[in-house]
This record gives C-alpha cells, structure tokens and sequence, in this order.
C-alpha cells in the first residue's frame, strides 16, 4: 500500500515537471535557437522521467498483494486485540494498526467536568460515541471524594485507602488510593482527619515548643520542613517532636523578658538525623532537647 502510493506520487511530480518544460519551450522565440535546442533537451529528459515513473507505477500495481478473503478479514478483525497485545508488537505497528482503522477522533462536550466523550469514525464510515473518566491532577471521581467527606472525621488516610480500594473506586490518575494520596485530597478540599492524642510521652508539640522558645510558631514550622529538627509525623499530620524542653537558668542571674533580643538570631544547624537540639536563648538561658 505505502508502495502503491508513492509511486502515484512519482508520476503526479513526473507529469508536472514535463508539462512544465514543454510549455517553456512552446513559448520560447523560435529565433533563439540556442535557448530553443536547451529547452528541447530539457523536455526530452523530463518525458523520460515520467516513463519510468508510470513504469515503476504499473510495477507496483502488479506486484500489490491481492485484498484478502472476506472470511479473512473477519477472523483478522476478532484477532485485532492479541495482536496488537502482543509482546512482539511494537509500538510503532500499534499505531499503523490504528491508523488502518480510525479515520478521526473528535472530543465532544461531557455532561461534567469528571468526563469527557469520545466519538469516533471508522474508515468504514461507522461511528461510535465513548464516555470515559478524565484523569488527571485535581480530578478525583465524585464517588470516591464523597467517601472521603463522609468518613474523612472518623477514619485515617490509611484506613480510607483501604475503604476506597476495596469499594473499586481509583485515585484522580487512574491507580489505586494510597495513603499518601488521600492525604493530598484530603489537603485539596479541607478534609481534616480524626483528632486523635497523637502526642506520646517524650514528645511535645509545635505550639508547646514555640511557647517554651518564645518564638512564633512559623519558625518551628520552618525548621520541621527544612529537616532542621527530628520530629514524627502523626496519622493525622501533626507534628510530634522527640524531647521534653527543661528550661536552664544561671545561677545566682534572673531570667531575662521575652523580648527581642531573647529570641534565636539564627535557625538551628542540625541534620535531619539530629535527635538532640541545643539552642541559646540568652547568654543566661538554655534550651536543650
């Protein structure tokens, strides 16, 4: 077939090519007999090319293997999906598969924004129309975000991933519902999880630890997500931080005001590993962890 049609395409150039040199030299002054006899030379060569062309044309018509069986095409067209499942079949013979099939495809407006509908045409002129869900970043199915509005209060994020994934319901790209997923849906649309005592004994939280250091709790929030502080991150996304705050005086000084120049001037240099934080709050005042 792919023969077939450049060779059509040959004869097509080869024609217009010679009848574009012949009707230069039917216009050209016959008492320019040089330019004549060039032209003449021209239009010879492009004739001999479109013979060869309409030869190699008239080749390739012959040699074209003959439309199979209608029986053939029948039991070829029910094999359609093994082959094109096939380990042997590349991708490139995929798409030729389809293109052999499908004349166009056209997206049409969905009934909602969860949806889109496919129409499709075939070479035989036959249409069919598809729905099919629209994937993708921010599209979670309606059945699955209502499940999660409606036990997102009582459950955590691993035990609605496992309601989701047991009802068949699929995350916004298709796959199953992780509980790194449903935290990120949950984080979409407001969804707060179970309050539960995340808290153990030798921990203390954000505001607890911002108190203790007498610093907003933006900088403690700052530090947890650089990796500045060793901390563990409770089911429901609270931070609890290892270490009980012991507050350190002087002897014999008294502790200066919260003010200022009591707070930290610089963040914490430790590691994500770090266990233990020392921090200076005064020349007088420390706060170990």
């Amino acid at each position: 077939m792919r023969n077939h049609r450049a060779a059509e395409l040959a004869v097509q150039r080869a024609r217009y090519e010679a009848d574009r040199a012949e009707r230069a030299f039917t216009n050209v002054d016959p008492d320019n007999r040089l330019v004549a006899r060039s032209l003449e030379s021209r239009g010879e060569t492009k004739l001999a090319q479109l013979a060869d062309a309409e030869a190699a044309l008239a080749t390739a018509q012959v040699t074209t293997a003959p439309a199979p069986e209608q029986n053939a095409l029948r039991a070829l067209a029910a094999d359609l999906p093994r082959l094109r499942d096939s380990p042997t079949t590349s991708h490139r013979d995929r798409k030729r598969l389809l293109r052999s099939l499908i004349a166009d495809i056209t997206l049409l407006p969905a009934v909602d924004d969860d949806s889109v509908r496919i129409g499709v045409r075939w070479h035989t002129g036959a249409t069919d129309e598809l729905t099919a869900l629209r994937h993708g970043p921010g599209r979670t199915p309606a059945g699955a975000l209502e499940l999660v509005r409606r036990y997102g209060a009582t459950h955590t994020s691993e035990q609605l991933a496992e309601r989701l994934n047991a009802t068949g319901l699929l995350a916004g790209k298709g796959k199953p519902f992780t509980a790194g997923a449903v935290a990120r849906v949950r984080d979409a649309y407001k969804i707060w999880a179970p309050r539960t005592v995340a808290i153990q004994d030798g921990e203390v939280s954000v505001k607890h630890t911002a108190a203790q250091l007498g610093i907003p709790a933006s900088a403690v929030y700052n530090w947890l997500v650089k990796g500045q502080v060793s901390a563990r991150r409770a089911p429901g996304g609270r931070w609890c931080i290892p270490g009980t705050p012991q507050r350190r005086r002087s002897t014999g000084t008294k502790s200066p005001s919260r003010s200022a120049s009591s707070r930290p001037t610089s963040l914490p240099t430790g590691t994500p590993d770090r266990t233990r934080l020392t921090m200076t709050i005064t020349a007088d005042r420390v706060m170990t962890w």
